[in-house]
């Protein structure tokens, strides 16, 4: 298993780590710092510096095969280190701020829209997710006005733990029905923001609201009968 420091802290930007192996597939360590895609965030990009100064780039990181395993993907054409050997793993942390800014931008989305959650997608500064509303007319102008009063209010957000067990009596922690937070480690972590959501994720988050910067909905779509798409975007990258 690949130790997810990402996990404990979405701000720590590079890590000393071992090389575990090396396939077709890309680079396994011991422990880092890179996220891999899943839950609708896509997976880092950075680098990975050997203890002779070469440098691989990172172009995806991935969930392996393995449970609890991720995968570095190299660009094409890169060096490929040997297992056992050191490196230091750095991400690309503009892009991953923005992904963190966006993702709990989405957290607070959800809290002014109410309604089950059927999809979601994070991107380098904008973001969308689609809500389960027949028959509902959604004002864009009124859910930005909402959003954005949230992220000025500076809220803090908190990461929780809770059993499996426990997981399995509060259903109403999963808003998006989609998308099933990481499970087989015999807990599961919950992001909340203090009065205002708390909902299984294990996702990149910024620490407090205000950090998100404004938002713009530059979107609502309907996508058939039952699903609105709400698109938004950093107003600032």
């Amino acid at each position: 298993m690949t130790e997810e420091l990402f996990r404990a802290d979405a701000y720590k930007k590079s890590c000393e780590a071992t090389v575990t192996g090396v396939d077709e597939l890309g680079i396994r360590l011991d422990r880092t710092v890179f996220y891999p895609m899943g839950g609708g965030q896509p997976g880092d990009t950075g680098t990975l510096t050997l203890a002779d100064g070469r440098t691989i780039r990172i172009a995806d990181t991935r969930k392996g095969a393995d449970a609890g395993e991720i995968v570095h993907v190299p660009a094409p054409e890169q060096p490929r280190p040997e297992a056992g050997s050191n490196v230091t793993a750095t991400i690309d942390w503009e892009r991953r701020y923005r992904h963190m800014r966006v993702h709990t931008s989405l957290h607070l989305l959800s809290a002014v829209i109410v309604g089950s959650v059927t999809g979601g997608q994070i991107g380098d500064g904008k973001g969308r997710l689609d809500f389960d509303l027949p028959d509902t007319s959604l004002d864009k102008d009124a859910i930005e006005t909402k959003v954005n009063a949230l992220i000025a209010a500076d809220h803090k957000t908190a990461t929780q733990w809770v059993t499996d067990a426990e997981m399995d009596q509060r259903p109403d922690l999963v808003k998006t029905m989609s998308v099933k937070p990481p499970r087989g480690a015999g807990r599961v972590r919950l992001l909340e923001i203090p009065g205002v959501d708390l909902q299984a994720c294990g996702g990149t988050h910024v620490a407090r609201t205000a950090e998100i910067g404004k938002i713009v909905v530059t979107k609502i779509e309907n996508k058939g009968r039952h699903n609105r798409r709400v698109i938004v975007a950093l107003a600032e990258g």
